[in-house]
């Protein structure tokens, strides 16, 4: 009669194991969506923010070789 017990105790915890991986895969996977999301965003604000400034300087000082007084 144990055994029968153990059995079903085993089966009813191999089910709730396998929902849980697939919640925590479906989580995983949500989770690295969101932060490559994020990851893209800070990429282009950063490109825009700094690779203006170094174009502009870069801009600037070919201006200011170039000239002659």
């Amino acid at each position: 009669m144990g055994s029968i017990f153990s059995a079903i105790g085993r089966g009813i915890n191999a089910i709730i194991s396998a929902i849980a991986g697939v919640f925590m895969a479906i989580v995983s996977a949500v989770t690295t969506v969101i932060v490559t999301i994020f990851d893209v965003i800070a990429d282009i604000l950063c490109c825009r923010c700094f690779g203006s400034r170094r174009a502009g300087s870069r801009h600037h000082r070919r201006r200011g070789v170039g000239r002659t007084y």
